[in-house]
């Protein structure tokens, strides 16, 4: 598979919008009229969906896994490629008009395809600054701040050049959050606001 046809792949992979479908499957409607309007896990727990919210964040972070998986046998860059593609899919989906989600758990799940150690400790970032500070936002700004950082520490220099480039994507996603981080206004996790 070609280089170019792989990338493609990848970002149809992340642009399966998996919060929206599992909403729309339990009878919940469109969650992008509940909440933040986001199609992620977090706001999908809104919904007082516990395992629907669960359901969405496995399924948004597998999907950044597989794409980084199944281009391993195409060699450099294609695992690299193929995580950017399927997230900047989840981002800006061609079926919702380009509007996505903010990429948190694909963003996940490609680092830890892409080099393990990095994505672990982005997600051990992620739990600790989710646990202290109970805002979503916070702990996904906290995770990819952190990630680029441990990527470079591990000696990881192309997987630290995908992680500052999916890090400055999801701060851009989070301008909203951070302003809000910003007058003390953020719901905590599980909030319906």
């Amino acid at each position: 598979m070609s280089l170019l046809l792989l990338t493609l792949f990848a970002y149809l992979l992340g642009s399966i919008p998996f919060g929206l479908l599992l909403t729309r499957a339990a009878g919940l409607g469109d969650i992008r009229t509940i909440g933040s309007g986001n199609i992620g896990a977090t706001n999908v727990l809104r919904t007082g969906r516990k395992g629907l919210a669960a359901a969405t964040l496995v399924l948004d972070g597998f999907k950044g896994v597989l794409a980084v998986f199944l281009a391993r046998h195409s060699g450099d860059p294609a695992p690299l490629c193929a995580g950017f593609a399927v997230f900047c899919g989840h981002l800006f989906p061609v079926w919702l008009g380009f509007r996505g989600g903010k990429g948190v758990a694909t963003g996940l799940g490609v680092l830890l395809a892409a080099a393990f150690p990095v994505g672990l400790i982005a997600c051990a970032a992620w739990v600790a600054a989710a646990f202290l500070l109970r805002m979503s936002s916070a702990a996904a700004l906290t995770a990819f701040a952190v990630a680029p950082l441990a990527a470079l520490g591990l000696g990881h220099a192309r997987v630290a050049v995908l992680a500052l480039l999916i890090a400055a994507l999801v701060y851009w996603k989070h301008g909203a959050n951070i302003a809000r981080l910003r007058t003390g206004t953020e719901p905590r996790i599980g909030s319906r606001g």
